[in-house]
């Protein structure tokens, strides 16, 4: 048939030529979330970690009581824990979004009526009622955060590289968490030194508004489940009261001890020192260290299981907070810390990493605020309590408050081993 020439009818119709398909790219997490998702999860937590320090901040400044400051910063902690699990059930059954708005929302006008009512003559049982109601509102975004990225891996990544990117994940997500706890004192410091003691509250207030509504909006966040799909993919919630579990819970609450009674007792001897000011800096020689070796773990092999982690990053942990129990000279405290930060950053992996393998069906968020405000709770009582014994009994007594934390993170990682099979990695 010439090419001017059209087929007879009935004549077949001879098929277009194949095209050929460009070979499909393989999917990652970065391509699932998109390249603004971490700079704005990492921003968008950086209120939380300035709530405490810029609470004790603010009080002492205006009702001129250090007592007072220390109980406040406490009820932020304990308002967090108490309250911040029932905001991770709430995600985990309505959906991210519309819990973080609510929540966002709550708490910025919390840290604003903080800061009016400091400042006012209101007494201080109305303050300290704030103070719980800013802690317990607070935007929980770093659990969020961890729930969205495994999320994602275990349903839209390939099976093979679900381990390791989950190891990753969870030990970038600790970094982060590192490096925000480090520079939120940093923050307050600077705002409060420059704008007066009401700018921290302010200024996380701001941002609550502007980066956590951003992060409950982003399109990772997990869709409302109507009621049917709860009942079909929601685990019971008998079974985050599971001993495996709770162990885990545990295991960050008492890392949060280490992290609040280290902070007050080294804050007591830099003011025995005359420079009161300088703890946070050398406080800073632990979390930069742990946030290094934190990025470290997804180099590890695979036979370094979770429950052989747990007690051999506690060595290093209970190794230098003894080291600080004795010290009597900068030098030796920043030794300590530094062998204690080898042990804190890859723990915190270890625990979160358990947490994201023992979670029940459908309660990621859920287990997730768990540790995060465990991790707070444990923080602002042993602060508390260190800064009492500091101020009643002296420096000494206070210093050895750390190594028994540190005593406590190598009990329950025992625990945990009597818990865990050897067969279970």
């Amino acid at each position: 048939m010439r090419p001017s020439e059209s087929p007879a009818a009935g004549d077949p119709v001879p098929a277009p030529a194949a095209q050929p398909t460009a070979p499909a790219q393989p999917t990652t997490l970065l391509g699932q979330t998109g390249v603004t998702y971490f700079p704005l999860a990492f921003i968008s937590r950086l209120p939380f970690a300035m709530m405490v320090i810029g609470v004790l901040t603010l009080v002492v400044s205006a009702r001129g009581s250090v007592e007072l400051a220390g109980l406040g910063s406490a009820l932020v902690g304990i308002g967090a824990a108490s309250i911040g699990p029932f905001i991770g059930a709430a995600a985990d059954r309505f959906g991210q979004r519309p819990t973080l708005l609510i929540a966002a929302i709550v708490n910025s006008a919390a840290l604003g009526a903080l800061a009016w009512v400091a400042y006012s003559d209101l007494p201080n049982w109305v303050m300290l009622a704030v103070a719980f109601i800013t802690g317990a509102s607070g935007p929980q975004t770093s659990p969020m955060s961890r729930s969205r990225l495994v999320t994602i891996i275990q349903t839209d990544l390939p099976v093979e590289r679900r381990p390791r990117t989950i190891s990753t994940v969870l030990a970038y997500e600790s970094a982060a968490d590192e490096m925000v706890f480090v520079f939120g004192p940093v923050v307050v410091g600077v705002l409060a030194t420059t704008m007066g003691a009401w700018a921290p509250v302010a200024g996380a207030a701001i941002l609550t508004l502007v980066f956590v509504v951003a992060f409950a909006l982003h399109h990772t966040s997990a869709p409302a489940k109507s009621a049917a799909e709860r009942a079909a993919t929601l685990a019971p919630a008998s079974e985050l009261a599971r001993p495996t579990l709770l162990v885990v819970v545990g295991g960050i609450f008492t890392v949060g001890l280490v992290f609040g009674s280290t902070l007050t007792s080294l804050t007591a001897f830099m003011q025995d020192a005359g420079s009161a000011e300088s703890a946070g800096l050398l406080y800073g020689v632990m979390g930069v260290g742990s946030a290094i070796l934190a990025l470290c773990v997804a180099l590890f092999s695979p036979k370094f299981t979770l429950r052989h982690r747990w007690l051999a990053f506690a060595v290093f942990i209970v190794a230098g907070e003894a080291l600080m129990a004795q010290a009597d000279s900068v030098g030796t405290i920043l030794v300590s810390l530094a062998l204690t930060g080898i042990g804190i950053g890859p723990l915190l992996v270890t625990l979160y990493g358990f947490g994201a393998q023992r979670s029940p069906v459908g309660r990621s968020a859920t287990v997730m605020t768990m540790l995060g405000s465990a991790l707070m709770l444990g923080q602002s009582l042993a602060a508390a309590a260190t800064g009492s014994v500091a101020e009643n009994l002296g420096t000494d007594p206070a210093m050895s408050l750390p190594l028994g934390a540190a005593a406590l993170v190598m009990v329950l990682g025992i625990a945990n081993w009597i818990l865990t099979p050897s067969s279970r990695r």
